[in-house]
């Protein structure tokens, strides 16, 4: 492959023979979709693939870059040799010149994944546009070459998917692989050390949906790679193979339970004076009662609460315990809370418990939160007025062991009275 140096500045930059970057670079954003930072900018990767048959343009950019995209698509296109777009996301960073770029091209044929049609009348506001919805292994014939679809839902929007140009090795990836990372030289082995921006983008937007992450690979890794075009950041052509890899480890477990067999409870707590921690100790208690459980602790004032990501992914139940301060849990249980959006945390186990002292609204706050993200909340928390009573410490040992039956699937089921619900 030739290593050209040319840089985006300079127009439509080619990747491979007849293919052609025709994006946009945006070097002075500094927040993306509110929770990525972005201290080198990034790109809207917009690609043109041209065949004997026709010319394909995948993806588009933000509505606001239109004018540089369309000068670029110019340089190696004319509007009527369109016969294809592409979206590979809906999102508006990469559908935004859609609808003028049909009003210039025409007669070109839209597709999106199958998932993406309510989405695409969502961002347009009844703008009615015709499209052809994709599956794995359709093509799109453009003469002497064809486009090849993988639907790669949530990665990481439930429309997203990924088209190969299979002649040229060349994996237009959408989000998948790419970075927050504006450099005008492009390509990855030109450009500087974005390492962190890759590791970085991968935890925000596709460490959710890990599991959706591992079947994206097993319909990427067989494909014999040359290039990786993802839609933001650096084109990957030396040596892609290592990037696929990169979202292979990152999606691997990354705790190993030594003690594989048994079911993991983690509990978490604060405690102003001692009494959430009492109730916390009687809990884990009760849970290590039952056996293939292991149990956890964690008081976390004070603490940062990033150490404890990968272990809650790991882990099989959670339990959070926060006195009542101002009618509110208090910000540390929030904010740990508020990390979880991060990882895959959808059917795990989950209760509350907390002392209080007037009102004792923390622990039903924690529970909503908790089925907000999806947890299961099985069992009623406990909550405690001021200093726990032996009574209220013995609810938490049950409580607990409760909690380690429904990990293990031996809680007995329960029976319910017909007539109680007339």
């Amino acid at each position: 492959m030739n290593m050209v140096k040319a840089t985006a500045a300079e127009g439509a930059i080619e990747l491979v023979p007849d293919v052609h970057w025709v994006g946009a670079l945006d070097p002075g954003l500094r927040s993306f979709d509110i929770i990525l930072k972005t201290a080198n900018g990034t790109t809207y990767n917009s690609y043109v693939v041209r065949g004997s048959a026709g010319v394909a343009v995948i993806d588009t950019v933000k509505e606001s870059f239109s004018d540089t995209f369309f000068r670029r698509l110019e340089s190696v296109a004319d509007y009527g040799e369109i016969t294809t777009i592409v979206l590979n996301h809906l999102e508006p960073d990469h559908s935004g010149a859609l609808p003028e770029l049909l009003r210039r091209a025409p007669q070109a044929k839209l597709y999106i994944s199958s998932r993406g049609g309510p989405m695409l009348k969502g961002l347009l506001h009844g703008e009615q546009l015709a499209y052809q919805p994709t599956r794995t292994g359709m093509e799109v014939d453009l003469g002497d070459r064809k486009l090849r679809f993988l639907q790669t839902p949530f990665l990481h929007w439930p429309d997203t998917q990924c088209t190969w140009l299979e002649d040229a090795g060349v994996l237009f990836s959408g989000d998948a692989f790419g970075c927050h990372f504006c450099d005008p030289r492009l390509f990855n082995d030109n450009v500087g050390d974005f390492r962190f921006s890759f590791d970085y983008y991968y935890a925000h937007l596709m460490r959710p949906f890990r599991s959706r992450v591992l079947d994206a690979l097993e319909l990427i890794e067989p494909l014999p790679l040359k290039v990786i075009a993802p839609a933001h950041g650096p084109i990957l052509r030396d040596a892609p193979d290592r990037y696929v890899a990169r979202y292979r480890e990152l999606s691997a477990s990354r705790l190993k339970n030594e003690a594989a067999e048994e079911k993991t409870l983690i509990i978490f707590y604060l405690s102003a004076y001692g009494s959430t921690r009492a109730m916390a100790e009687s809990l884990a208690a009760g849970a290590e009662d039952a056996t293939g459980v292991r149990v956890s602790l964690y008081d976390i004032e004070g603490g940062e609460v990033s150490p404890f990501v990968d272990l809650i992914e790991e882990a099989d139940g959670l339990a959070f315990g926060s006195p009542t301060i101002n009618g509110d849990a208090v910000k540390p249980v929030w904010d740990l809370l508020s990390s979880l959006a991060a990882v895959d945390i959808k059917g795990k186990l989950g209760a509350a418990f907390g002392s209080y002292g007037w009102s004792g609204e923390a622990v039903p706050m924690v529970e909503d939160r908790l089925r907000g993200l999806k947890l299961r909340v099985p069992v009623k928390g406990v909550r405690a007025r001021l200093v726990p009573t032996p009574e209220e410490l013995a609810q938490c040992r049950e409580l607990g062991r409760e909690l380690a039956l429904h990990l293990t699937g031996r809680q007995e089921s329960t029976e319910i009275d017909m007539a109680a619900l007339a």
